[in-house]
């Protein structure tokens, strides 16, 4: 999935000519903390409502006033996961979209990068989930998959992330199944050390917003 594919359908663009209390209003409307400024097709830069905020004249046109605008992009071919790292390591609501003549095509918000992450890798289907600790070493997806496999049950989407400097793996797995019981069993049977185990819907939830999070930084790294 490319960036052209999670444009937004809804968010504006701003003028300089706009007030910076129109800007602001969009943002609580949408959510959202940044909007892009264009000038025809031409991507002039984002601007906060902390900018806005530090103008002290909301009733004035943003162009009105001298700004320090940052112009973080992709292009519209790039990838959906190198769109979540630039929005994790600036701290993005919104990215700006450009094609390959630098013209302006729109912005994808953070939830709907949440939205779609949660898509491409089946955390909004019917299952559950077994996260478990492996020394680098001794990774191997063969055998993961083979101990899955061999309960009758499938690995609907897998990732795995470490933190700087570490030799431990944290492998997530996403199955076809609430029945975890099994499965587990075997990857203890095999000296895997299971860290945590997640079923239920309420639980689901917590488990995919901190995970979430935990994917931003990794690809920000």
């Amino acid at each position: 999935m490319v960036a052209k594919d999670l444009i937004s359908e809804v968010i504006p663009s701003l003028k300089t000519s706009d007030l910076g209390q129109t800007a602001l209003n969009w943002m609580e409307i949408f959510k959202i903390s940044h909007l892009p400024i264009v000038n025809n097709q031409e991507f002039l830069g984002l601007i906060s409502d902390t900018d806005i905020f530090d103008m002290n004249q909301p009733d004035e046109p943003i162009g009105n006033h001298e700004l320090t605008l940052y112009k973080p992009f992709v292009t519209t071919e790039q990838h959906i996961f190198e769109v979540i790292g630039l929005a994790s390591r600036l701290k993005l609501s919104v990215v700006p979209v450009l094609d390959t003549k630098n013209n302006y095509k729109g912005v994808i918000t953070s939830n709907d990068l949440i939205r779609h992450i949660a898509g491409i890798s089946s955390m909004d289907q019917p299952g559950g989930i077994i996260v478990l600790d492996i020394i680098d070493r001794d990774y191997s997806l063969s055998q993961i998959a083979q101990i899955v496999e061999s309960n009758n049950i499938k690995i609907l989407s897998m990732y795995i992330t470490s933190s700087p400097g570490s030799t431990l793996l944290e492998v997530t797995l996403k199955v076809n199944t609430s029945d975890l019981v099994s499965v587990i069993r075997t990857f203890e049977r095999y000296n895997y050390e299971v860290k945590t185990w997640v079923t239920d819907n309420d639980s689901m939830d917590r488990f995919y917003s901190e995970r979430f999070d935990l994917l931003m930084k990794y690809l920000s790294i």
